[in-house]
Formats: C-alpha cells, sequence, structure tokens
C-alpha cells in the first residue's frame, strides 16, 4: 500500500474514531498518527477498558472502514 492509500484510509478511520469514541481530543488522536498500538492504548486510557477490549472494539471499528 503506498503511502497516500494508507493516509487516506487513516483520514477515513479517523473521522469513524472520533464518531465513536468522542471523548478523545484532537490532540490525543494527532500523537496516535496511525499507530493502532497507541491508539488502543488511548482508549484503555480514556475509556477504562482492558486490552482485549480496547483491541476488539478498534478491530470492529477498522473492518467497518476497509
Amino acid at each position: 500500500m503506498n503511502r497516500d492509500i494508507a493516509e487516506g484510509k487513516w483520514k477515513q478511520l479517523k473521522g469513524r474514531i472520533k464518531e465513536k469514541w468522542a471523548e478523545l481530543s484532537d490532540d490525543e488522536l494527532e500523537s496516535v498518527d496511525g499507530s493502532s498500538e497507541r491508539l488502543i492504548g488511548a482508549l484503555q486510557e480514556r475509556y477504562g477498558l482492558a486490552l482485549d477490549e480496547a483491541k476488539q472494539q478498534f478491530e470492529e471499528l477498522k473492518k467497518k472502514v476497509s
């Protein structure tokens, strides 16, 4: 996947992330910068989710964008 496609997918995913997890700030999303591991960590911290639950929710959302 080239960089332009990856960046486009991240922008789509970022919009969905904002819809689903509205408590995540723009600064948090900017610091995630496309890293699923950082996003999962932010979800755990902000929403108090267990690692498995945060991963599962993220994977479900990612499938909707793909």
